[in-house]
C-alpha cells in the first residue's frame, strides 16, 4: 500500500500536468499550501520564474487579528491581500493550484476570497 505522502505527490504531479497542459495563454499560477498550523499562497509567473505576490498567515500583521491561521477565517484573509497584491502588480487572471489537496473547506475559501478580490480563474 501506498504511504500518504506518496499519494499526496502523485497527485499533485497529476494536477500540475493538467495545469501546463491547459494554460496555452502561458497564465501565472496561484498556488496554495496548507499545513496544519497555517496557509500560505503565492501567484508564481512560470514563464520567468519568479513569485509575483504572496500572502500567508505567519505575516506579522495578519498574525495579531487572526484566532489562528488554520482556519477558514484565515484563508479568506489570505485569499483576499493575495488578490490585492496581485491587482496591484497587474495580474487578474490566473490558474488555480491547489496541489494535493481537495478543493474543500480553506482551499475553497481562499479561492472564493481571491475570486472577490478581483481575480478570476
Amino acid at each position: 500500500m501506498a504511504d500518504k505522502n506518496k499519494v499526496m505527490a502523485r497527485r499533485k504531479a497529476r494536477i500540475r500536468r493538467a495545469l501546463k497542459k491547459n494554460n496555452e495563454m502561458g497564465r501565472p499560477r496561484l498556488s496554495v499550501f496548507r499545513s496544519s498550523k497555517n496557509i500560505y499562497a503565492q501567484i508564481i509567473d512560470d514563464k520567468n520564474g519568479v513569485t509575483v505576490a504572496s500572502a500567508s498567515s505567519m505575516e506579522k500583521d495578519l498574525k495579531k487579528s487572526l484566532k489562528t491561521g488554520a482556519d477558514k477565517d484565515a484563508a479568506t484573509a489570505i485569499g483576499k491581500l493575495v488578490a490585492e497584491r496581485a491587482v496591484k502588480a497587474g495580474i487578474t487572471d490566473v490558474v488555480f493550484d491547489r496541489g494535493p489537496y481537495i478543493y474543500h473547506g480553506r482551499v475553497k475559501a481562499l479561492a472564493e476570497a481571491a475570486r472577490e478580490g478581483g481575480l478570476s480563474f
